[in-house]
């Protein structure tokens, strides 16, 4: 076994033992009961993400605060319990301002009806108002579907298909919110102004906007969302909003990296996916909730049989979650920092910048290919230049039929481009060139082969 090959194993080994003691069956639903361990690890190696990330600290478990931390499975399920959380405290809000507003209407028609009439018909005596029938059917107060369809979501155009899953879930409109090229990253975010003509031209056909879905580094193309212009806005408006940084956000680990995360002390939640920046394996997508006392209150059930003597004085994570069990995920993390240290995995996240940026200037260099948009971190988006969407797909078709390199494409508006991802810890320069390559000898052919077609016209 050559050095390359150790290397290569011993982080593998890495993931292997986490993941058998993470996928140890017969775990039960009650980790602070019958197993203690796992909901301390989770409580301490989610603090230790927060200051390693550079969060504001109301984030931490440890925080005086209401904040709170916990790992999901995924971004899409952070993305789902973001929106079940805002909507239940839009419903909330809802139900209370109508109440108050019905029982100051009662109180200014009763008034005139007692110096009328005499006395009042809202006394609170029976027959004196209707009273709702007996039934078995329960409605929880924080999750009324009455009151779903008067709420909204937003979310930028280029944000990820969890989002509008998520919506479809939770039963609620959901606007896409047009995205511009920004002066920042020369990339499609969403302006405040964008957000804020949304917000007054719902409100005035009555809905109620409850939730903004900021974006911090898009599938697409990597871009990120302004939260430090969005934030303020939602603020006011009592929007909450949540960052989805699934890819981006890993990089905040490295402090030249965290003017993406400006504004981050004005969300409600933030959540990044561990098993694509941290050189955790999946699954493992840690999620922070700015008011996490409210948020488990919005989804308590506490049947007899899932109660124990320590309810009281610890986190019990089944209730901002949607399953019950749930795996030891903090073990996979607590395995990569102690092995491999903040400054390994910093250095992993630098050299998958650095690399993709040599091969944006190999494309930039080139009298093939154009970028789509600039760089960011190590994503890099190009096409052919002076070529339709057809000719840039059938290039992306036979890139990944040679099965030399995979490139995944994708569109926005009605610009067809493909996508080179710096992901692997392994990823050396000489890699990336040997990408470019390839790249450059498949539109090579593609090029010649429409030439040849072109000439072969011309002669007939």
């Amino acid at each position: 076994m050559d050095s390359e090959e150790f290397r290569e194993w011993g982080k593998k080994m890495v993931d292997f033992v986490a993941d058998m003691w993470d996928g140890i069956p017969q775990r039960t639903p009650l980790p602070d009961k019958s197993c203690p361990s796992m909901t301390e690890l989770e409580l301490a190696v989610l603090d230790w993400l927060v200051i390693a990330l550079g969060l504001p600290d109301h984030f931490r478990n440890a925080h005086p605060g209401p904040g709170c931390g916990i790992i999901q499975s995924t971004a899409s399920d952070a993305t789902l319990i973001a929106f079940y959380a805002a909507r239940a405290k839009a419903v909330e809000e809802i139900k209370k301002n109508s109440t108050g507003r019905l029982q100051s209407l009662q109180a200014d028609v009763g008034q005139k009806f007692k110096d009328f009439l005499g006395k009042t018909p809202f006394s609170g005596k029976k027959g004196d108002v209707e009273q709702e029938p007996q039934s078995d059917v329960y409605l929880h107060p924080f999750h009324d579907p009455a009151v779903f369809n008067q709420l909204v979501a937003y979310c930028s155009d280029q944000a990820h298909s969890s989002v509008e899953k998520a919506a479809m879930l939770a039963g609620v409109r959901l606007r896409k919110l047009r995205s511009e090229i920004d002066a920042a990253y020369g990339n499609y975010s969403v302006t405040a102004a964008t957000l804020e003509a949304a917000i007054k031209e719902d409100r005035s056909r009555g809905l109620t906007p409850f939730i903004l879905i900021a974006t911090m580094g898009t599938t697409n193309t990597c871009a990120v969302d302004p939260i430090a212009e969005l934030a303020p806005i939602c603020n006011r408006e009592k929007i909450w909003v949540h960052v989805d940084a699934a890819y981006a956000g890993g990089f905040l680990l490295c402090p030249e990296f965290r003017s993406m995360g400006a504004g981050m002390e004005l969300v409600d939640s933030f959540n990044y996916n561990a098993h694509k920046t941290m050189m955790v394996n999946f699954d493992c997508s840690p999620l922070w909730i700015k008011d996490g006392k409210s948020a488990v209150k919005y989804f308590n059930v506490d049947p007899v049989y899932l109660k124990h003597e320590h309810q009281a004085t610890t986190a019990d994570y089944r209730h901002l979650q949607v399953a019950l069990g749930r795996r030891f995920r903090s073990l996979k993390i607590w395995f990569v920092m102690r092995t491999l240290g903040i400054e390994r995995i910093q250095k992993t996240l630098r050299d998958a910048c650095a690399h993709a940026e040599v091969f944006s200037r190999l494309i930039t260099a080139s009298n093939l290919f154009e970028l789509f948009v600039p760089r960011n971190l190590g994503l890099v988006c190009f096409r052919l230049k002076n070529e339709s969407n057809d000719v840039n797909e059938e290039l992306c078709n036979a890139i990944n039929n040679d099965r030399r390199i995979h490139l995944v494409p994708s569109k926005v508006g009605d610009v067809y481009f493909l996508r080179l991802a710096v992901c692997s810890q392994l990823t050396a320069e000489e890699n990336v060139r040997f990408a470019f390559e390839v790249i450059t000898e498949m539109a090579q052919r593609i090029l010649d082969k429409i030439s040849l077609v072109g000439l072969e016209a011309t002669k007939a």
